[in-house]
């Protein structure tokens, strides 16, 4: 079986966020050089509101390890590791994988730290480049995708892929859940299909249940993107800096404090909303400071939810 030709004509992307060409990623880890290879499959899933890895897990396991096994076979991997969220539980018999619990919060998801946490240091992310695919897991080349990429590509293997994948739908809506859809499914059409459109003036987060996009109704003929999460706000009910502090504290206590930017943006951001005392040409300040300069992904992504947020409901 030539699982990468397979996986090239499937056209499948990384389902954890990043959007990154599966084989590609595959083909990089396959070709680099070392004296041992690892895999990993990141578990994390530690936004609110992003529970679809959680069902994935729950009811289609056998499929997931069959995707991680794939991968070691093909990468010639020593060993394969599952970065599990803590409050998750799966069976430890699953043969030659490796099952790595750590309460490690939102920056335990990014996929440097998992190897840093994986090590026995503390949780923060590495510099890249070098990439993973280079030099990951104790130094060596790694192969790391999210559970449900795994679960696709074993789908893949057995002719059973049929260009889908799993939305978090919650909020206000009367069928909260995890749905499989197809790919190219526009937010709209996923609300409507899954009878969760609603009849009230509303807003959606898209993407991530805290670092989401926040979009008026308006906008919703695009497909899914990032995580895949939905989650529907009722605009006459919802106090816009509730929300805001919500995330404002998920933000601050989730950082792991290595940069600058990030630490004190974070904090500032939750200080002056808690105290509802917003100073904008400050936040944007802090927003332009986050963009630009933190560390890494996570960092960046803090702003999108409260920009857009001020922007279009303020």
């Amino acid at each position: 079986m030539d699982i990468i030709k397979k996986i090239k004509e499937a056209g499948l992307k990384g389902r954890g966020g990043g959007s990154f060409s599966t084989a590609l990623k595959w083909e990089l880890a396959k070709k680099a050089q070392g004296k041992e290879k690892y895999v990993i499959c990141n578990a994390a899933e530690g936004e609110p509101n992003v529970f679809k890895d959680k069902y994935i897990l729950d009811n289609y396991l056998e499929d997931v390890i069959n995707g991680i096994k794939i991968a070691k076979n093909f990468i010639s991997a020593k060993s394969a590791y599952i970065y599990l969220n803590k409050n998750y539980t799966i069976s430890e018999d699953i043969g030659d994988i490796i099952i790595f619990k750590k309460d490690s919060g939102y920056i335990g998801g990014e996929e440097t730290s998992i190897c840093e946490a994986i090590e026995g240091k503390r949780v923060e992310p590495r510099r890249k480049p070098p990439f993973l695919t280079e030099s990951g897991l104790f130094g060596c080349p790694t192969l790391l995708n999210n559970v449900e990429t795994f679960y696709c590509v074993s789908k893949i293997a057995k002719g059973e892929y049929n260009h889908s994948r799993f939305f978090s739908i919650n909020g206000d809506v009367l069928n909260q859940g995890v749905y499989e859809l197809r790919e190219d499914i526009t937010i709209f059409q996923a609300l409507k299909e899954t009878k969760n459109y609603p009849e009230f003036d509303f807003f959606a987060q898209v993407g991530g249940g805290a670092s989401g996009e926040i979009m008026l109704p308006q906008e919703l003929n695009r497909p899914v993107f990032g995580a895949g999460s939905i989650t529907i706000y009722n605009r006459e009910k919802t106090d816009k800096y509730e929300l805001m502090e919500k995330w404002a504290e998920f933000f601050h206590t989730g950082n792991c404090d290595k940069c600058v930017p990030c630490r004190e943006g974070a904090f500032r951001i939750y200080e002056m909303i808690k105290e509802r005392n917003i100073d904008y040409d400050k936040l944007d300040s802090i927003f332009f400071s986050l963009k630009k300069s933190s560390f890494c992904s996570l960092g960046k992504s803090i702003p999108l939810p409260f920009e857009s947020l001020i922007k279009k409901i303020r």
